[in-house]
């Protein structure tokens, strides 16, 4: 079999590494991949992920079984309607079912449709009116970018004059270009945020483990919102006893509101929960896997991952074998660029890689995401580097693997959350799943 793995992030280089020890033997394209991702097949040049055209090119040249597109841009552009004309399998959604995460108001809309808990809200376009709405009410909301914006288009104000500034900045200056020409307007919700995804499709819902992410670019949640700077699973707030239940709540209700549109879902969906005082409620969705979420999900799981891919891609999942998941704990600690998710260095040498994994030989595994190899020496060529990811017997265990691993690294001008896990740890005394 021949596989293509759209992206270049700490996610892709997960899937290469988790696909490439099938059975099968399966040969690995990923474009345009990253140092990491060369060592588990072959990168392809591909200067813009969310350009179908070109993907549907390699896809034909290269003779490609499976298409996996890794970030959202490439599903919203529509490369799984490209595929499914050209009869190739693709793992995820089409494009009028990736408007759950291509359109965060078309998400909003739907869950107030289906009933789904989630925070009040209100859309604009006209600054104006944005800015008279927020005004008017008691608290800062949050602001978010209606469209793609790599992770970074919401903003949590501390006070209604942040709030006012972010409008300005996506609804007058552009900051986030057409992504921003629509903003979602929620209220604040207080809680514990915590991620649910499920392969989906066939009438089927496949729960994975809970993960938990951390947006925050510093210690203890300060600082801008990122792509993300690490995460673990399983999530203490969400045990494995109660996925089923959740995914009947908050998932099967949007696969059916979807399936009623004419555009059914296929592949993994996401929902960010926040865990409120009046019970859990929706955040976002997201129509594929998350990044960082995906390399402890990926570390977790157990045996062979190609054929529940390829069932889901070609419309078997009913029939599909059910994952198996280690007992253990597994994080990720996310490596970035000093100045990162604003401007930021390049070019850096990145040394010790071998040495973070020799650290707990079997127990870490260092993903590249903004890394590329050049003269054979691996080069930081993006905002977030490296994924450092471990696993322990519980939440403790791999959080100290980790962060002893990531001692070996040797990057300048690079920084890394000191706190992953932590609050798991502190809140719920190392119990990393039931």
């Amino acid at each position: 079999m021949r596989i293509l793995i759209i992206g270049s992030g700490g996610r892709e280089h997960a899937l290469a590494w988790k696909l490439g020890q099938s059975p099968e033997k399966p040969e690995i394209f990923i474009a345009p991949g990253n140092g990491g991702t060369a060592l588990e097949g072959a990168n392809l040049p591909l200067s813009d992920t969310g350009d179908v055209e070109k993907i549907m090119e390699i896809v034909k040249e290269r003779k490609i079984d499976l298409l996996i597109p890794a970030p959202e841009l490439p599903l919203v552009n529509g490369v799984a309607d490209a595929c499914a004309t050209a009869g190739v399998p693709c793992f995820g959604p089409k494009a009028a079912a990736a408007r759950l995460e291509g359109s965060k108001s078309f998400a909003k809309e739907l869950l107030r449709e289906t009933g789904i808990p989630t925070a009040d809200f209100a859309v604009f376009t006209d600054y104006g009116q944005a800015r008279r709405y927020v005004e008017n009410l008691p608290l800062p909301p949050v602001i978010k970018a209606d469209g793609l914006a790599s992770g970074k288009g919401v903003v949590v104000p501390e006070n209604h004059k942040e709030a006012l500034d972010a409008l300005r900045s996506m609804l007058i200056d552009k900051s986030f270009g057409p992504a921003g020409e629509k903003v979602v307007i929620e209220e604040t919700l207080q809680g514990r945020e915590v991620s649910l995804l499920a392969f989906c499709g066939d009438g089927r819902i496949i729960p994975m483990p809970s993960a938990q992410d951390h947006k925050r670019a510093y210690d203890s949640d300060k600082g801008p919102n990122t792509g993300g700077m690490g995460a673990y699973s399983p999530a203490p707030v969400l045990p494995d006893k109660d996925l089923e239940d959740m995914a009947g709540r908050f998932l099967k209700p949007i696969l059916a509101g979807m399936e009623n549109r004419g555009c059914p879902f296929s592949g993994v969906l996401y929902a960010g929960l926040i865990l409120t005082g009046q019970g859990p409620k929706v955040l976002e969705f997201n129509v594929r896997f998350g990044d960082p979420e995906c390399q402890p999900l990926l570390m977790r799981c157990k045996g062979d991952i190609l054929p529940l891919v390829a069932a889901c891609a070609e419309g078997r999942l009913s029939k599909a074998p059910e994952p198996e998941w280690s007992p253990e704990t597994a994080i990720c600690v996310v490596m970035a660029a000093r100045g990162y998710p604003g401007a930021y260095s390049k070019g850096m040498p990145v040394n010790g890689i071998a040495e973070a994994e020799a650290s707990s030989p079997g127990k870490v595994k260092v993903f590249h995401a903004g890394t590329r190899c050049e003269g054979g020496e691996i080069k930081a060529s993006g905002g977030r580097i490296l994924g450092i990811t471990a696993l322990g017997e519980d939440l403790r265990a791999a959080r100290n693997v980790a962060y002893a691993a990531a001692k070996n690294i040797r990057l300048p001008e690079s920084f890394f959350r000191n706190d992953i896990g932590s609050k798991g740890i502190s809140e719920y005394h190392g119990r990393s799943h039931p």
